[in-house]
């Protein structure tokens, strides 16, 4: 069939949330995954899969990526690290793609991040660098370029993403050179949602919602799913989780004859 699902989800690795305590709750997996299985989407685009360690030192094999390999037994899988740093602060990182039908020509791009100083627990940071990752697979006997995102959170460094825009015209230099059917979704981490959207349609790729906050810490959209005109909307939906602080995006796409 030349319809198929897609789910973004930023799952903070595995944080579930707290409304009293949202930066202290607990852990919990295997409520990450049960979310995951219970949509039984044919792609997953993850963000925020593993918990960054001190120093930034990053573990082999990831862990929390390799309980979810485990877990979604029937999907092919991508995952990858940004680029390992020092300076990474305590949060998610990790992008994943996981797929029904199997991924090949995986691609990942560094997207630098701009110099900013901003304090974080009484000590001066400025921001590392974030991830584009990508695979093709097939859908229907057609090939379908993927791609899944995290970009920095300007406006929690009192910044913007439209003084920096170096990371979004990255990625919408790199979907500009697929001539597929092809999706992008992600955490594009904007609070003007609006100049984002125009950006990529001017590129030629449409959202499938700006209607639904997808984060619960601010009423902010900052999850979506590109795909461009080969593709077709035909259903979204915005499902509030407790197992991050973002909802699940769930897209349902058509391949245009």
């Amino acid at each position: 069939m030349s319809r198929f699902s897609v789910l973004q989800f930023n799952m903070q690795f595995g944080q579930i949330w707290d409304d009293a305590y949202p930066d202290h709750a607990p852990v919990d997996l295997e409520q990450t995954i049960d979310e995951i299985k219970r949509q039984n989407a044919d792609i997953v685009l993850l963000q925020e899969v593993e918990h960054a360690e001190p120093g930034g030192k990053q573990i082999f094999p990831p862990p929390n990526y390799t309980r979810l390999k485990a877990a979604l037994a029937e999907y092919d899988s991508y995952f990858s690290y940004p680029r390992e740093d020092a300076r990474e602060l305590p949060f998610g990182i990790g992008l994943a793609i996981f797929s029904r039908s199997k991924l090949f020509d995986t691609t990942r791009l560094d997207l630098p991040s701009p110099p900013i100083e901003f304090n974080f627990n009484g000590e001066i940071k400025t921001p590392t660098d974030r991830l584009l990752i990508g695979a093709k697979t097939k859908i229907a006997g057609r090939e379908v370029q993927l791609f899944n995102t995290h970009l920095l959170a300007f406006f929690m460094l009192k910044s913007s993403s439209s003084v920096y825009p170096e990371q979004r015209e990255m990625v919408v230099s790199h979907l500009r050179q697929s001539k597929l059917p092809t999706l992008l979704g992600g955490d594009f981490n904007v609070s003007g949602h609006e100049t984002l959207v125009d950006q990529f349609e001017e590129a030629g790729f449409s959202t499938a919602q700006i209607s639904e906050i997808t984060w619960r810490r601010m009423p902010l959209v900052l999850d979506h799913v590109f795909f461009n005109d080969k593709l077709r909307c035909v259903g979204q939906q915005v499902i509030p989780t407790l197992s991050s602080d973002h909802h699940l995006l769930r897209v349902e796409l058509e391949l245009k004859d």
